[in-house]
């Protein structure tokens, strides 16, 4: 465990430092570190591939729960590789399968989360508290901007619709990537102390 905790910590100070100094070793090393790290993850993909496989081949096998899903899901992984290794991944045949088959499959399951979300912002949307009836009254605002019928109502709400988001709306974004560097930061500090120990395989 120490001597991983160790590796991880060189090569982490290799990759942070070839930013930082211009030194051709440092350089030279954090290339091949990044060129390492495309081929474990491209190995890390076929080993998620290969247990995707055995996971769902046991659940046909026992035919236990929805075992009809995961069977088709063998089935289009199998064809959907065969096609991209035999004829290529520009190929007609491969473009039917991804976007005639896979690409309206996904659009499906996004269109279908659209009801959730519009059941969500219906529960959101109710002006019970202050914070709730800003959040309704900038949600009419921004729906109004974004319509042809905004305009004609009043044709200063495409201009408030584009003002509250590119500076209010904006403004909570930073904040929002502010707080996710800080956190990747802090998570990045634990790994390189040897505090956080979960990508190991191990506990805290």
């Amino acid at each position: 465990m120490r001597f991983a905790q160790a590796i991880t910590l060189v090569f982490a100070l290799i990759l942070l430092m070839q930013f930082f100094l211009e030194v051709p070793a440092i350089e030279t090393a954090g290339g091949h570190l990044t060129s390492w790290n495309i081929v474990i993850a491209a190995f890390a993909m076929g080993l998620a591939a290969f247990n995707l496989i055995r996971i769902h081949l046991k659940r046909v096998q026992l035919k236990r729960g929805n075992w009809i899903s995961s069977a088709i899901l063998l089935i289009v992984l199998v064809v959907q590789t065969f096609v991209g290794l035999y004829f290529g991944d520009n190929s007609a045949q491969y473009k039917v399968f991804f976007d005639g088959i896979i690409s309206p499959l996904g659009a499906t399951m996004y269109a279908m989360l659209a009801f959730w979300i519009a059941s969500a912002a219906f529960r959101a949307f109710k002006a019970r508290t202050l914070d709730a009836t800003i959040l309704l009254c900038v949600g009419i605002i921004v729906m109004l901007g974004n319509a042809p019928i905004g305009e004609i109502i009043w044709s200063q709400f495409p201009a408030l619709r584009s003002w509250l988001m590119t500076v209010p709306a904006m403004a909570a974004v930073r904040a929002l990537y502010i707080g996710a560097a800080i956190g990747g930061i802090a998570v990045g500090v634990r790994v390189l102390l040897g505090i956080e120990r979960g990508h190991l395989g191990g506990g805290e």
